[in-house]
């Protein structure tokens, strides 16, 4: 029981992992332990992203994810979906962050881009010098991203965008910004490259705001942001983005990370009701010898087995090119439902107690809140899988009168 409470692993599937991914899945774990843990709920409360933490996260080798070369490890998909648990199970929003930072900012250049801004770039951003936003998403347009309406317009050497983004992670602070906006002139979506100036402030046209009051996800910092004749230079343009196709190829590419991250925290939240349950005493015995909290971390412990089983099949797809739009979404759907569930099961575990910020549960479920809607929420996932199975697609419908 020992060996499930701590690493909850109960079909050995970490067996299967090479001894590379074994030892990063450790130094993550390690990471996690001596410089997350011990002050994340401080800066949660404070809704600050730890920034101390960057030295530590930089030395990790991790940054860049599945880019090769620039500085960047090149990972595995499994390699992959191993950081992206083991970070959400430690905390969600500094998992965010190296996703937003390493999988979607780096990963849009590294894909979009030519060889001349790749090295311009991504080794510093590798090596976290630079830290970067992915400004994809618009306060009427989250599901259906394709239709964004920020719009670029080319003068002379320089583009002129307008527009307006919203909850981008990292979009007040970041060295590098990657901006979306669709061609005046043929209609299409392009890819563009915001930077900081000499003197840390952002060029004129773009104002970002912090947005507040969020109950989840707390530690990184999401921005409303206003884009009005912002100019950027031609040579920051991505080269190879001219059409919303090329966005899907990069979202293709870092699919998967949402569900790894949902699968790490339904280990937190089992971890944490097991060991309530063994040394929290009611009626004279440990309520873990209960029948009905017996049931509950059973059920647990499934929801999290078949959320693993289905990652680690994922991860072999999605390596063998053979991973559909389909299959991402059921395991996303299925993921975020049962991580939330197991999350929620876990608080009441725990009773008043889960409601303590000293006891994680909270913070893993309000991050579980955030994690069911990013990247596509269960029921535009469902829809996804629906279509797959009916041949019929619900996005679109002519209005009935």
């Amino acid at each position: 029981m020992t060996s499930v409470m701590e690493h909850p692993d109960y079909f050995l599937l970490d067996e299967g992992l090479t001894a590379q991914e074994t030892q990063l899945r450790d130094a993550v774990r390690s990471f996690g332990n001596e410089h997350v843990l011990p002050v994340i709920n401080e800066y949660w409360e404070r809704a600050e992203f730890p920034e101390p933490i960057l030295g530590p996260l930089a030395e990790l080798g991790i940054i860049g994810g599945f880019i090769p070369g620039y500085g960047c490890p090149g990972l595995s998909r499994r390699a992959a979906g191993v950081v992206a648990r083991e970070m959400g199970r430690i905390d969600g929003s500094v998992n965010t962050f190296l996703g937003v930072h390493s999988n979607l900012c780096m990963g849009t250049i590294y894909m979009l881009g030519n060889e001349e801004q790749r090295s311009r770039w991504l080794p510093e951003m590798a090596q976290l010098k630079r830290t970067g936003a992915f400004a994809l998403t618009e306060p009427t347009h989250g599901s259906d991203s394709v239709s964004l309406e920020t719009s670029a317009r080319k003068e002379g050497d320089a583009w002129v965008l307008n527009g307006h983004k919203r909850w981008i992670g990292n979009g007040h602070a970041a060295d590098v910004v990657t901006i979306f906006a669709r061609d005046e002139a043929d209609s299409q979506v392009k890819a563009f490259v915001l930077e900081r100036q000499a003197d840390g402030s952002y060029p004129e046209g773009y104002r970002p705001e912090v947005i507040t009051g969020k109950v989840g996800k707390r530690s990184i910092n999401q921005a409303d942001i206003v884009i009005e004749n912002l100019r950027i230079p031609s040579e920051n343009r991505l080269a190879d983005c001219s059409s919303f196709k090329d966005v899907n190829r990069l979202l293709r590419a870092t699919r998967g990370g949402a569900s790894s991250e949902a699968v790490g925290h339904g280990m937190a939240a089992f971890e944490i009701a097991a060991e309530y349950a063994l040394n929290r005493e009611q009626f004279g015995a440990p309520i873990g010898s209960y029948q009905l909290i017996q049931e509950k971390l059973a059920t647990m412990l499934s929801d999290l087995t078949s959320m693993q089983l289905m990652c680690t099949r994922m991860a072999v797809l999605a390596e063998d090119g053979r991973l559909t739009d389909g299959m991402a979404s059921l395991v996303k759907m299925t993921t975020s439902r049962k991580a939330l569930s197991m999350c929620r099961q876990s608080r009441d575990i725990l009773a008043g107690n889960g409601l303590l910020l000293e006891n994680h549960i909270a913070r893993h479920l309000t991050d579980m809140e955030v994690v069911s809607t990013y990247e596509g929420t269960d029921s535009m996932q469902a829809l996804i899988v629906g279509r797959d199975i009916t041949g019929t697609s619900a996005f679109t419908r002519t209005a009935r009168r």
